[in-house]
């Protein structure tokens, strides 16, 4: 097998640089948007259901913290998929996961469009998509610290702000609930005491909605957890990989899964969960119909900033992805390019040029929840593929390990079993997909567009051997 180029990306992200990448990947519309459906689809029990997933990507996390302890490389789980697996699994590997996040980036900028509509109504949201567009992709093309830096800020602004919305909700449950009527923790079991469902007792209980309602959220509470990867697509440009890795991996998981569970069981024992909607954010609906009218504001501030930063997120990971193919001639040569200060530049542009489509879709999609759900749906189905490359890329790296006799800096807890778990949770999301009526597409979409790209991989190894 031929072995990849070298890298020329710069080592200059710390640990403080990456453990924010990765909380600026996951925190995002997944939490501040898609709780909205998630909420309405198990009730209460979606704590549950983000605890779950929440240790299903640690075990994932885990994994891939091994293998980039290892070997801090371009290109992340793909490289690993593309040595220790074969050809057509890296190849796989690189190009589902830069789809990934052109989807990503498409969805998180019709979010923003949704955002400034709560400022601006009528402001078409294709305007506001192309200004954020072209104001983020400039910057990316300055360089990997500067990148680094918004990112960090970025994700300062929502984590103070998750944390302080926690502080102010446990304070209005504990020592002053009055603030706000109906405020309790009894709303997560009980039938909401005001609101148009007062006393209703089918809307009420943890499994509001049985075991069906919890298992049928697990599909969105999966796009809220995509992102974290992203601490494996750094590590080619992390100082001292070998001490970063571990310590981000170990503490970011977690500390995005407190920030997750304690936001939601705050906001559901403020407000009771059966009166809200779907379509809106649930942060800010919340703190608007409870009266703190500056308080939703500033949370849409908030939520409109972390959006921003997922796609800044996706701008990064697009590039490097690309790069990282075409290190391993899995992808033109012109994209394995970098400027004097390391950028990929091509490779930003043709995420860019792809990512742009996101222009037309919300003019001519300009409701945007048809928008952003027609996005969604199917970046589910293209993070569910990367996991299962990991975990099986993972696998296989342990057994080329094991006959080495090579003991690993950072092991994997419980391998293989934990990588069993991994498939198992893998395969419960695709049957639940399977069964659900709105989901049928996707979970065909799996074996569909795995064959979409093994044919390009023929092509382009037809090509190659010209």
């Amino acid at each position: 097998m031929k072995q990849p180029q070298e890298s020329n990306l710069k080592r200059k992200l710390t640990n403080r640089h990456i453990q924010f990448i990765a909380i600026g990947g996951a925190i995002g519309t997944g939490l501040f948007l898609g709780t909205g459906s998630t909420i309405s689809a198990a009730g209460p029990a979606v704590i549950l259901g983000y605890l779950i997933a929440g240790l299903s990507i640690f075990l994932i996390m885990r994994q891939l913290g091994e293998m980039e302890t290892e070997e801090p490389m371009t290109g992340s789980f793909s490289y690993f998929a593309y040595k220790y697996w074969g050809k057509f699994p890296g190849f796989l590997s690189g190009w589902n996961y830069w789809i990934q996040y052109v989807l990503v980036g498409i969805a998180e900028l019709t979010a923003v469009a949704a955002y400034v509509q709560y400022w601006f109504p009528t402001l078409a949201t294709w305007k506001t998509a192309l200004f954020f567009f072209m104001l983020i992709n400039a910057i990316n093309l300055t360089a990997v610290k500067a990148y680094a830096e918004i990112e960090f800020w970025f994700s300062i602004i929502k984590v103070t702000a998750i944390c302080a919305m926690i502080l102010v909700g446990g304070y209005i449950l504990i020592v002053n609930t009055s603030l706000v009527d109906g405020a309790t923790i009894r709303n997560l079991w009980m039938a909401a005491s005001v609101g148009e469902n007062t006393g209703n007792p089918v809307l009420s209980g943890f499994f509001a909605h049985g075991i069906v309602g919890l298992l049928a959220a697990i599909p969105m509470i999966t796009f809220a957890f995509g992102g974290l990867e992203l601490i494996g697509i750094t590590a080619a440009e992390t100082a001292d990989p070998q001490k970063t890795i571990p310590k981000a991996t170990n503490q970011v998981v977690f500390r995005v899964l407190i920030l997750y569970i304690s936001s939601i069981a705050v906001l559901l024992s403020l407000y009771h969960w059966s009166n809200l909607q779907t379509i809106e954010s649930p942060f800010v609906m919340i703190f608007d119909k409870i009266g703190f009218k500056h308080a939703a504001w500033v949370l849409n501030f908030v939520i409109l900033s972390a959006a921003l930063s997922v796609y800044n997120s996706c701008i990064y990971s697009n590039s490097r992805t690309l790069y990282g193919l075409a290190l391993q001639n899995n992808a033109p040569q012109i994209f394995s390019k970098t400027t004097k200060k390391g950028i990929p530049a091509a490779a930003q542009m043709l995420s860019g040029i792809l990512t742009f489509l996101v222009v037309p879709l919300n003019y001519f999609l300009p409701n945007w929840v048809d928008a952003f759900q027609a996005v969604i749906s199917f970046v589910v189905v293209c993070i569910l593929i990367n996991w299962g490359l990991i975990t099986m890329s993972h696998m296989k790296f342990k057994k080329q390990k094991n006959l080495e006799n090579h003991k690993t800096l950072f092991p994997s807890p419980f391998y293989p079993y934990t990588n069993y778990i991994v498939f198992a949770f893998i395969l419960l999301i695709l049957i639940i997909m399977a069964i659900l009526q709105g989901m049928i597409k996707q979970a065909i979409a799996v074996p569909i567009w795995i064959l979409i790209v093994y044919v390009f991989y023929k092509v382009s190894t037809i090509k190659t051997n010209k």
